[in-house]
């Protein structure tokens, strides 16, 4: 009877082991994939532009380690400080925008679709459309509106009695950062709202009706009940902002404006440098190493303000929710 229970027990651990080891394997098969796409355009890159970066170019074609004297360089040489610093700038002063501009109003407009659902489907498609629109078609769209030669911006703001207000903003060097941030809230607008409106949709109706039982108001249940259920929808929507701003900011600048970030490289930022960078432009000659070196600090600075929202403000809002 012990032999006969003995054998069952080996035969169960057998079959648990061979279950598992199934898992792992399908586990594997179905990951590969995607493992190996992202490991190939985006692992590899980022490697090999920070390991490009630690060399300095020779005109025979080798390279020279020189460890940080690239980012020395950057940081505090005449010729480069003064761009890199003014990029860097510009990328914040875009990030504030979008955190002053584009969230509020995609939080706006989530609350006022989550209010009437029965129109919503047809409201978030149509703020929706301009971020599934090509970002060069945008750009040009845009360019040709403002244009002061022959744009309607003009002519639609004089029929409002407003046409005192209009001014070639993306020609002037104090405007120019602001038109084409506000382009782009125009553009992405659509993101956070989404976002923002399926955290509002899954909030539980029990917890409404009971704050309506006692005697709240419309607003004052979305400032007490709605407003901290969806804090960390919030704080994701903040990070991926700051992250899109040193990332996807390049695709709107560069149709609209050029990779010189003209005027006087007023829309001059991280990406559009990089690329002047490291494939030259007009009298520049691209320089792989110092594009590298560019391309790193900005996978830096993106690093450090992902890891302080991980360490400081992820934490806070998980035990808020908690």
């Amino acid at each position: 009877m012990t032999e006969i229970v003995e054998q069952a027990i080996g035969r169960s651990r057998t079959a648990r082991r061979r279950r598992k080891t199934g898992g792992i394997t399908h586990i594997a098969v179905f990951l590969a994939p995607t493992v190996l796409i992202y490991s190939i355009f985006s692992i590899y890159p980022l490697i090999e532009s920070l390991r490009l970066s630690l060399f300095d170019g020779q005109p025979d074609g080798s390279a020279v380690w020189i460890g940080l004297g690239n980012y020395a360089t950057l940081l505090f040489d005449a010729n480069w400080a003064v761009r890199f610093w003014n990029a860097l700038w510009n990328n914040l002063i875009l990030f504030f925008i979008h955190m002053i501009v584009q969230n509020p109003l995609g939080l706006l407009l989530a609350a006022l679709l989550s209010l009437a659902p029965r129109f919503g489907g047809t409201y978030r498609t149509l703020i929706f459309v301009p971020t599934l629109l090509s970002v060069v078609i945008v750009g040009f769209v845009w360019e040709l509106i403002l244009s002061p030669l022959w744009g309607v911006a003009e002519g639609m703001m004089s029929a409002v009695g407003l046409g005192w207000l209009y001014a070639p903003w993306l020609g002037l060097e104090d405007s120019a950062l602001t038109a084409v941030s506000l382009i782009s809230v125009w553009q992405y607008v659509g993101i956070p709202m989404m976002l923002i409106y399926a955290a509002l949709l899954s909030i539980p109706d029990e917890l409404l009706d009971a704050a309506r039982v006692d005697g709240l108001s419309g607003f004052a249940i979305f400032w007490k009940i709605k407003l901290p259920l969806i804090l960390p929808t919030l704080g994701i929507v903040a990070i991926l902002t700051y992250i899109g701003n040193f990332t996807s900011a390049f695709d709107l600048i560069y149709s609209i404006q050029g990779v010189l970030g003209p005027p006087d490289y007023s829309t001059d930022i991280m990406g559009t440098l990089m690329f002047r960078t490291f494939f030259g432009q007009q009298t520049q000659i691209g320089d792989i190493h110092m594009g590298a070196t560019v391309a790193s600090m900005m996978f830096f600075i993106i690093l450090i303000g992902v890891t302080i929202y991980l360490l400081g403000v992820q934490r806070r809002l998980t035990r808020y929710e908690m």
